[in-house]
């Protein structure tokens, strides 16, 4: 179980830092399009599009960084005080009960959603826009898999705290190569 948690978390690892580079692109393109835009007059709908396809991805894919990194949004009123078994056993049961369960619940109801949009290779409603929103539209899947596989990450680590009796416990992933 060990093995699959810390391969999980180095996925998840690997992915969101890849991806946190995309920020910076979205402020590189934005900035330049703004530049086009108000001193040359110039305006490409494919640069403001692509801030949008960029957003998008990466939200849709470093939210499963975030959720290993323990940097979700949180109500943590009762959790921060709470004994490490407590926080373990509040996120076996949560990310059994509520997060998979919406994970699987995300890629069941989009799915004829993005199917249909593959089939027709649904394009921008610009004339000059970018031709890729079927391919956008995947990320509503690759973010529930790649949610719904940390959660079983966070699940196993809140399991192996619960059952060996943790003195302390993170719901926090682990950085390639360091120990469980």
């Amino acid at each position: 179980m060990q093995r699959a948690i810390r391969f999980i978390d180095a996925l998840n690892y690997r992915i969101g830092r890849a991806v946190m580079w995309l920020a910076i692109l979205i402020a590189l393109i934005q900035f330049a399009t703004v530049i086009l835009r108000y001193v040359f007059a110039i305006g490409f709908i494919q640069m403001q599009e692509s801030i949008w396809y960029l957003n998008a991805i990466l939200f849709m894919t470093g939210a499963s960084f975030a959720l290993h990194a323990d940097a979700h949004v949180r109500v943590d009123v009762l959790y921060r005080q709470a004994r490490p078994r407590i926080k373990a056993l509040v996120d076996l049961l949560g990310g059994c009960f509520l997060l998979l369960p919406v994970c699987i619940a995300l890629v069941w109801l989009s799915f004829g959603y993005v199917l249909s949009s593959w089939r027709v290779l649904e394009s921008s409603t610009e004339i000059s826009g970018l031709p890729l929103i079927f391919a956008l539209k995947t990320f509503i899947w690759v973010f529930a898999v790649l949610v719904g596989l940390q959660g079983i990450a966070m699940i196993g680590r809140a399991f192996l705290a619960i059952r060996g009796g943790a003195e302390t416990y993170s719901a926090a992933g682990v950085k390639p190569g360091s120990m469980l």
